[in-house]
């Protein structure tokens, strides 16, 4: 039986892939921020921590979906999606490749569970998915694991509730623990922290709102389920609204035991958030 063994989440902040791509890991500006990410780094390494499949919670950044296709929850069930061409030119990192058997399982069990899923088969990906596996696994030659991408619309308005982001994750479990495949799978939550990136509050943190954010993922999680979309535009930013898919993640786990944490402010005009809880301890 597959089971989902820990929860990550992390910001996708373009920047991240810069530094990557870049070989700026070790420049004085870019060092503290992937310095966060170096226990992470080892910890999913070892053989009992290292995931046959992340499903891995993203939003996609007008590459894939424009005005025309808004799905509000969606998941790729292809074989494998190319790194998408956001304007200069695709990141030159490996294809990622999909757990289509456990894609198709999950699709059928959170539509029979009455989550209306909009199935993609063709998509190229973008750094809302690429930063996070970059951040955690660095330049391979391919992906050290398996993905299931599922999307959910937090660019346009009316965005999902974060109460519904939560329930979605305990559907995801139910669905991954009903699979016959023995699988270690992790489940990831990427986007945020507080960040606005137009307007007149352009640059705006909230490092204390942010701390408070993380604390509540083990201290208490029902805060975070209700908090309403005013309040994240209020003290988080125009983009902070990214953190409702940390909540897919955090319904998809039972009663998780924080391992890790690193946050720092900022990367590009960005608070960088990044966790690692344990489920089921």
């Amino acid at each position: 039986m597959a089971k989902i063994t820990a929860g990550v989440a992390t910001s996708h902040v373009p920047l991240i892939g810069v530094g990557i791509d870049q070989g700026k890991q070790n420049d004085p500006y870019f060092k503290p921020i992937f310095a966060g990410y170096e226990w992470t780094k080892e910890w999913i390494s070892k053989p009992e921590n290292k995931p046959d499949v992340v499903v891995l919670i993203f939003n996609d950044h007008a590459s894939a979906f424009g005005q025309n296709l808004i799905p509000t929850f969606s998941i790729g069930c292809a074989e494998e999606f190319a790194p998408a061409d956001e304007g200069w030119g695709p990141r030159l990192v490996p294809n990622v490749k999909n757990h289509p058997d456990l894609a198709w399982h999950i699709a059928q069990s959170l539509i029979i569970d009455e989550f209306d899923m909009t199935i993609i088969n063709e998509m190229d990906v973008d750094h809302g998915l690429t930063v996070p596996l970059s951040a955690m696994f660095g330049q391979p030659d391919a992906w050290p694991t398996l993905v299931v991408p599922i999307m959910v619309n937090v660019i346009t308005y009316p965005i999902p509730s974060g109460d519904r982001c939560f329930r979605l994750g305990q559907a995801i479990a139910r669905a991954v623990e009903s699979f016959p495949e023995d699988l270690n799978v992790q489940i990831w939550g990427t986007g945020g922290m507080s960040h606005q990136l137009q307007g007149p509050r352009a640059g705006l943190i909230n490092q204390e709102w942010d701390q408070k954010f993380l604390d509540d993922l083990t201290a208490d999680p029902e805060r975070l389920r209700t908090i309403p979309h005013i309040e994240y535009l209020r003290e988080t930013g125009s983009e902070g609204i990214e953190m409702v898919m940390w909540l897919v993640m955090l319904g998809a786990l039972d009663a998780p035991k924080e391992l890790h944490r690193h946050y720092h402010v900022p990367a590009s005009n960005t608070a960088l958030g990044h966790i690692v809880l344990e489920n089921n301890p």
